[in-house]
């Protein structure tokens, strides 16, 4: 290895492996931290981790709702419990019961403690904040606006293709059979396996 050289602006990284299909999956790693890296220092700002930053919009967000009436209330009603399959799934992963830790955040939440997220170390929640667990908003901000744009997508989805031909029965399919389908109506309409 080669060690301070005056004026290095570069490093390379020797990944060594069993298997090709770890070293990629080393790569892969790698390239993502180092892309993260340049992201934060692109954008030097973090939040809290560990689903805090989602409980407390989720929060937020129940909070508002109660003040709108209508269809509103429902769609902001249900963005905000949709917020809350992050911190449940990572409960979830790391072995603890989701329901449980979901019902302590909410309680932190709601007494003020915004920077409450999961603690997978302790199993419970914790400031997670304080214990060094942080994403970048420019990261989590993209990761919100792209949720909620494919959202907004399916749900502007007015009309349907259809295809009328195929709504019809196979009248013509089977002659003789009078459109029932192999089954020759025994079994009523479909396509069965025959006799």
């Amino acid at each position: 290895f080669f060690k301070g050289g005056p004026g290095v602006s570069t490093c390379t990284f020797i990944l060594r492996g069993g298997a090709e299909q770890f070293i990629e999956e080393a790569e892969r790693s790698l390239h993502d931290a180092i892309m993260n890296t340049r992201r934060l220092l692109k954008n030097p700002s973090i939040i809290a981790g560990g689903g805090a930053i989602e409980m407390e919009l989720s929060a937020f967000l129940r909070e508002k709702s109660r003040h709108i009436y209508g269809k509103q209330q429902l769609l902001i009603g249900a963005y905000a419990k949709s917020l809350e399959v992050i911190p449940r799934q990572v409960a979830a992963n790391s072995g603890m019961d989701p329901t449980d830790v979901l019902n302590k955040l909410r309680m932190k939440h709601a007494h003020g403690e915004k920077w409450y997220g999961v603690d997978v170390v302790e199993n419970g929640v914790c400031d997670t904040m304080e214990a060094f667990v942080w994403e970048a908003t420019v990261m989590k901000r993209n990761a919100l606006a792209a949720a909620t744009e494919a959202a907004c997508l399916i749900l502007s989805v007015d009309e349907t293709v259809r295809n009328p031909a195929s709504e019809q029965p196979d009248k013509g399919s089977f002659p003789g059979k009078g459109g029932k389908g192999r089954g020759g109506g025994r079994f009523g309409r479909g396509r069965g396996r025959g006799r």
